[in-house]
């Protein structure tokens, strides 16, 4: 029980505090990075930037079918809008999660009921099961994937699945939560020096997408 508690207050305190600093300061650093890249090679960049068209396109490229691409893959759209929607959802409004700001930090929210929670986990665990089988079963995916697309996948989905096990209490409950709070830790880790750095890049790749297909071709990029 002295050994858990030991690990336990280690890795959901100090190594909370250095995965979240990491994670800002890395993030901070990649954005820094981006516009100092554009600011040195590619300045014409900013000449053609349309707020107009930048959310333009943001706007059909998150709404589910929206866009001609989302309408050709439908399995891939409604698989990768729950996912991603999963993401943001579970770590912000999982009782569980809200109890630890509330008590590091005196404020709460809003929470998920626990059998919407559990849902939520399952589909966001189904959906990786998807994408596994999308890069092991077609072949043009098969082709171009890489081992570190299967870390990857490792890494997002690692949090989702030793947190349902944590909860239903399989096995070894305090195993499980050691497990879960280190997945979390490294998914935040990973996201600043990882292709997980998409959703940093996200919203200024789709506005200069949308700005350039808006501004200089006069064409919708959906």
């Amino acid at each position: 029980m002295d050994d858990f508690n030991s690990l336990y207050n280690f890795v959901s305190g100090p190594l909370v505090w250095v995965a979240f600093i990491v994670f800002i300061c890395g993030s901070i650093y990649r954005i820094y990075r981006l516009f100092s890249l554009v600011n040195k090679k590619e300045k014409f960049i900013y000449t053609i930037m349309s707020f107009k068209y930048s959310l333009r396109s943001i706007i059909h490229w998150i709404i589910p079918f929206a866009s001609l691409n989302w309408r050709k893959h439908p399995v891939m759209t409604v698989t990768t809008f729950l996912f991603h929607i999963g993401l943001v959802i579970m770590p912000l409004f999982l009782g569980a999660h809200v109890i630890l700001f509330n008590d590091a930090w005196g404020i709460s929210w809003w929470t998920l009921p626990d059998g919407l929670a559990d849902t939520v986990t399952l589909i966001v665990i189904t959906c990786c099961v998807v994408f596994l089988l999308r890069r092991l079963v077609l072949r043009e995916v098969k082709y171009v994937t890489t081992p570190s697309d299967f870390v990857l996948l490792a890494i997002a989905a690692a949090p989702f699945i030793t947190g349902f096990f944590a909860d239903q209490q399989y096995c070894n409950y305090r195993f499980w939560l050691i497990l879960h709070i280190l997945s979390g830790e490294i998914v935040l880790v990973a996201i600043p020096f990882t292709r997980l750095s998409h959703m940093l890049y996200a919203v200024f790749t789709r506005a200069y997408i949308g700005s350039e297909f808006g501004n200089i071709r006069h064409a919708r990029d959906w």
